[in-house]
């Protein structure tokens, strides 16, 4: 985890005036006024692949923009198990539960390298009070990751091995090109949908000889999607 910038206009690293996805994030509306009202420090991050932004049940501090790379949501369950409860992507926010309590619901762990703004929850509290603005889109925020959450589990729990990893696969797409996929181990393909590491890649493999997605790398990360109708097709059932 290393700081990206050494200065900014309010002791932090972060330069949100600057920020290249600033319209997709937290921050997208809010004019100079706003940014006057800042007086903590706002910190760009990187954490590398399999780094942990924050633990379950850790103290909760501050919320985290992410703008580049993915990051999964973990949660631990009674038997000792692991649980992959949401993929964040570029634009979305992670930890938002730091604003209604006071701990983490769930760990948080970079499935690829990933660059995030770390933002004092004390921030996000005062412009909030201030900017009607920023409490719009904090509003917007929340009930996006709420689809999300209902939309995750709606779709990727439920239904044959073949329909959650189809639907997984179609979750996956690149937003600059729907074409292209990531995935990630099979291990943590078995934990999002709760399916074993062997179903898993058994079921992927089935895509592949099928047709319907074509490797792009040599470790099994990267696909094009060369069948989009059998995909859909597959995902209903």
């Amino acid at each position: 985890m290393i700081p990206i910038k050494v200065e900014s206009a309010w002791r932090g690293t972060a330069d949100c005036k600057a920020c290249g996805i600033r319209d997709m994030v937290l921050f997208a509306d809010l004019n100079e006024q706003d940014f006057n009202l800042i007086h903590a420090p706002i910190d760009d991050l990187v954490f590398a692949a399999g780094q942990t932004l924050y633990g379950e049940a850790a103290p909760a501090h501050s919320v985290y923009t992410l703008r580049t790379g993915m990051v999964k949501l973990v949660r631990s369950t009674p038997d000792g198990r692991q649980r992959v409860l949401r993929v964040l992507r570029p634009g979305d926010v992670v930890g938002l539960e730091a604003l209604a309590g006071a701990r983490y619901d769930s760990e948080a762990v970079a499935l690829t390298e990933a660059s995030v703004c770390r933002i004092p929850t004390e921030v996000i509290h005062r412009l909030a009070q201030h900017s009607p603005r920023l409490h719009m889109r904090l509003l917007q925020k929340w009930q996006a990751a709420l689809r999300e959450a209902d939309d995750w589990l709606a779709k990727l729990n439920f239904g044959t091995a073949r329909q959650r990893v189809a639907n997984f696969v179609l979750k996956m797409r690149h937003a600059s090109d729907p074409a292209v996929v990531t995935l990630f181990s099979r291990e943590d393909m078995g934990a999002m949908l709760d399916l074993k590491l062997e179903t898993v890649s058994r079921e992927v493999s089935a895509l592949v000889k099928r047709g319907v997605l074509q490797p792009l790398d040599r470790v099994g990360r990267l696909y094009r999607i060369a069948d989009e109708v059998t995909l859909h097709d597959l995902a209903a059932g």
